[in-house]
């Protein structure tokens, strides 16, 4: 056979042209933002569902803002006429989210209406998958039992607090089976979940996918078998899927904003995001609270009038260690996650403050519970957990006094929780106690369980011998349990200045003999805190 070595090289010349000139017409993700809404005209009665009427008018937040207006249809259309794929707009921050090669973006950065362009950074990451096998409903009891008791649920039992009125929105990866999952039986009866949206795939069913969202909705409202997993079982639901169970792409952002411009369309009092972006997008540095989109997708949510609760992470045993955002947002409830059995941090909780040195996480609540799955129920780890039960817990003690605002009711929430006034960056301010809002069950602490003395330098703290529980006179798990949450747990920070805390601790106390700091050791303005057993004292430099 004859090869014709000329024509072989011109054929490969155009090869590798034609995969240059591929190349070249790669085709991109783009945020195009607007410099105005000119032309547009909004009617909030005829937009807005009229529990999202009610919750500004209770805030004192205007009906018709800005950034609740719609976008300019003229603009819209050029852009749709000008790109490969128009994926989503936003009313709050006035942009498009589309996918276009070089050449059409490039004629899109010539319109005059358009502001600017950003390009979303570092695309995909792979996550572990989930099984999807029937599970034995085998957990511990203890588990099921503390994850409510520690947030003294039959406070609000008692005054008959569950959430009524409260409509709450969930972001999550999917809700498979909770349209016939046994442990929603009384939210499908009292047609409880108001309305759903899959932002991944466009469309109303949500009932698919990863059962992550399943556990998170049973841990703010589940009931099963007669058993309670949640505090706020008469609330109403709004269910979103902003995430994909085995990618991680960037338009999942994209799809969290989205899915909170439709839950306060639809009247949500109180987001749940068990959600966070870390090392596969951002730096540690960009967790300041403003920097990542869902940041400012939060702080917009929280100025109007919703209150976003937001698991801190499960990064406290990684080289990341901190929170991530929206976690890191200073008008975000940051969640963060206790060990039922020591009663205090659990290891994976991600670290606070944020890099703005804004106190994170906020409050805690245990993170390691149980939860449903898809078929029934089992014991789960993450602070994905933690965030529902707290966000269940603010759904009632909204119901027990509603003319709060949402950051007014942020306030009680840290003042209700078991270390206030102390806090750290592992647990923030503590558990939030139901007490604090029905008025019942409080009990008198007596400022003498332990006493500081300051001489010639030495700052010796002495606990009362009552509060030390020696481990041989411990009985059961129970009893084990109450000590480690009431009594012989001292927590100690070195705050600065500004309140920035330089050092912090948990110490169990076993022993008599006094604790000791040195003056010496700290910097003048610097402030020493102890807390145990509901009592805050301080020292100042």
């Amino acid at each position: 056979m004859h090869f014709n070595f000329n024509k072989v090289k011109k054929l490969l010349s155009f090869l590798l042209f034609f995969c240059t000139i591929t190349a070249y017409a790669q085709i991109n993700s783009y945020h195009v933002f607007f410099k105005d809404k000119k032309g547009v005209t909004f009617n909030p009665y005829n937009y807005f569902d009229v529990k999202a009427i009610e919750r500004r008018e209770n805030a004192g937040i205007p009906l018709s803002h800005p950034t609740d207006f719609p976008l300019n249809e003229q603009y819209i259309k050029a852009i749709k006429e000008n790109c490969t794929n128009f994926e989503g707009e936003s009313r709050w921050l006035n942009v498009v989210f589309i996918k276009a090669d070089d050449q059409q973006i490039e004629t899109i950065s010539q319109f005059p209406f358009v502001k600017n362009i950003s390009t979303p950074n570092r695309e995909l990451r792979t996550l572990a998958g989930s099984k999807d096998e029937y599970i034995e409903p085998s957990y511990d009891s203890f588990i099921l039992e503390q994850q409510l008791s520690t947030l003294e649920a039959k406070e609000f039992k008692n005054a008959n607090l569950k959430g009524k009125g409260i409509r709450i929105a969930i972001f999550d990866a999917g809700f498979p089976n909770v349209d016939v999952h046994p442990a929603f039986n009384h939210l499908r009866a009292n047609n409880q979940i108001i309305d759903t949206y899959d932002f991944v795939k466009n469309k109303k069913h949500v009932y698919d996918y990863s059962s992550h969202g399943t556990s998170v909705l049973s841990c703010i409202a589940g009931i099963y078998e007669g058993k309670q997993i949640g505090l706020a079982t008469e609330a109403e639901f709004l269910l979103a899927r902003t995430e994909r169970s085995l990618l991680e792409p960037f338009s999942e952002e994209k799809d969290w904003l989205l899915a909170v411009e439709w839950a306060d369309k639809n009247g949500a009092q109180i987001i749940n995001s068990s959600l966070g972006y870390t090392k596969d997008r951002y730096f540690t540095r960009d967790m300041n609270g403003e920097t990542s989109l869902v940041a400012q997708a939060a702080r917009i949510a929280a100025r109007k009038g919703i209150l976003v609760v937001n698991a801190a992470g499960n990064s406290g045993t990684d080289k990341w260690k901190i929170i991530g955002t929206p976690a890191d947002v200073d008008s975000v409830l940051s969640v963060g996650g206790i060990n039922p059995y020591s009663g205090y941090h659990i290891n994976f909780s991600s670290y606070g403050p944020n890099t703005k040195k804004q106190m994170k996480p906020n409050v805690s609540a245990l993170g390691h519970v149980v939860a449903a799955n898809k078929t029934n129920i089992s014991e789960t780890y993450g602070t994905s957990f933690a965030s529902p039960l707290v966000a269940g817990f603010a759904a009632c003690a909204w119901q027990s006094n509603k003319t709060l605002t949402n950051m007014q009711l942020f306030d009680e929430l840290q003042k209700s929780s078991n270390l206030y006034p102390y806090y750290d960056y592992a647990h923030g301010f503590g558990i939030p106690k139901a007490s604090y809002f029905t008025k019942t069950g409080s009990k008198e602490t007596d400022e003498n369980i332990f006493a500081i003395t300051d001489k010639e330098g030495i700052i010796s703290i002495v606990v009362d011998s009552a509060l030390i529980t020696f481990e041989s006179e411990i009985s059961n798990l129970n009893e084990a349990v109450e000590q480690a949450y009431m009594q012989n747990l001292l927590y100690t920070h070195i705050s600065d200045s500004t309140g920035f805390i330089k050092e912090y601790n948990v110490i169990k106390i076993s022993e008599v003999k006094p604790l000791q700091y040195f003056r010496s050791d700290y910097t003048k303005g610097d402030t020493i805190r102890f807390h145990i057993n509901g009592i805050t004292k301080e020292i100042k430099i």
